[in-house]
């Protein structure tokens, strides 16, 4: 019984290790490497990054818009925006589901060109793109209005 238990401990303690791939592909969308999310953000494409708030203030692409998915990327359903508008969505590397979810729904919502950087914000300063840290100079895309 002592040997179970410290079979069991033990696979419990390595599961964080064995983190779950994102999918190669989303229906819908096309995923863009590194280089092509590049060229993508050099003719203006929109950059989306669904990570939470603690890492967006860590770093993110260079313009990017900072939607977490489990918070404002919601709104991004009823945004004024043509659903032609090109759309890079990330998170943070290929073992991150939250762009693949994230691209999902926006494909869902209607919007047309949705690329899914599959690399995300690791690949991009692996290849030292720009980047940008907190939120000054970067774009506003919604804002909560007060009363």
């Amino acid at each position: 019984m002592h040997r179970l238990v410290m079979l069991l401990a033990a696979w419990l303690l390595c599961q964080p290790l064995f983190a779950q791939e994102a999918p190669l592909q989303v229906a819908g969308a096309i995923t863009v490497n590194v280089m092509q999310a590049k060229q993508l953000h050099d003719h203006g494409a929109l950059f989306i990054d669904v990570r939470a708030a603690r890492e967006w203030e860590w770093g993110h692409v260079e313009g990017a818009i900072h939607l977490d998915l489990r918070g404002q990327f919601a709104a991004l359903a009823h945004a004024p925006w043509p659903r032609e508008i090109p759309l890079v969505i990330y998170c943070d590397s290929e073992v991150c589901l939250q762009s693949a979810l994230a691209v999902e729904q926006a494909v869902a919502w209607g919007f047309t060109r949705v690329f899914y950087f599959r690399g995300g914000y690791f690949a991009w300063q692996l290849f030292d793109m720009p980047s940008g840290k907190g939120s000054a100079g970067e774009r506003l895309a919604f804002s909560s209005s007060g009363p």
